[in-house]
């Protein structure tokens, strides 16, 4: 653990105030769900709850048919970091938190598709601000009880592809499907 040197103390009902410093920092936000674990050593971990990270293995696997069905990369994420990369360079997507494009469009529930909004794909991470892509892109959020969980997202691999509605129907029915997942 990383100690930060912030003392707080816990109030009649239980609670405690974690810094906004540290909020910012973790991008937790009002509302969000965290989970809590307890060490041997008697510490209290906080870590924010991801639904779709419970899905990690089954979105890697659903993102690898998805792939391999339309020749596409394809991506999941959750709210805040890319969970499933199939057909393209992993170690570039995998674990990165998203940008903030990404962010507020899965804050909008919006559908994205590049080639048809624009000629410049949305960058998938952070680090892709400098490196914007070309390539034809559908985003489709996944939605859970009415809350965006995560993304479905179809990259193509050629710049001059175009996303048909066959691409976006399979982004739509993945994130229908994988959102259906977590009501269960």
């Amino acid at each position: 653990m990383k100690a930060t040197g912030v003392v707080r103390r816990i109030d009649d009902l239980g609670r405690v105030v974690i810094p906004k410093e540290i909020r910012k920092t973790l991008r937790i936000k009002e509302g969000d769900p965290l989970e809590i674990f307890t060490d041997r050593e008697g510490g209290v971990i906080l870590k924010k709850y991801s639904p779709i990270g419970e899905l990690t293995e089954f979105a890697a696997g659903y993102a690898e048919k998805i792939s391999k069905t339309t020749g596409h990369i394809a991506f999941i994420t959750d709210k805040d970091t890319v969970i499933a990369v199939s057909g393209g360079p992993k170690k570039e997507y995998l674990e990165q938190n998203v940008s903030d494009e990404l962010e507020q469009l899965m804050e909008d529930k919006e559908v994205y598709t590049s080639k048809e909004n624009s000629d410049i794909a949305m960058p998938i991470t952070k680090n892709e601000k400098d490196n914007k892509k070309t390539n034809a892109q559908v985003v489709y959020p996944i939605i859970s009880n009415g809350d965006t969980i995560g993304t479905v997202i179809l990259l193509s691999k050629e710049a001059n592809t175009k996303m048909n509605d066959v691409e976006k129907k399979l982004a739509q029915s993945a994130a229908t499907f994988l959102g259906s997942q977590m009501e269960i």
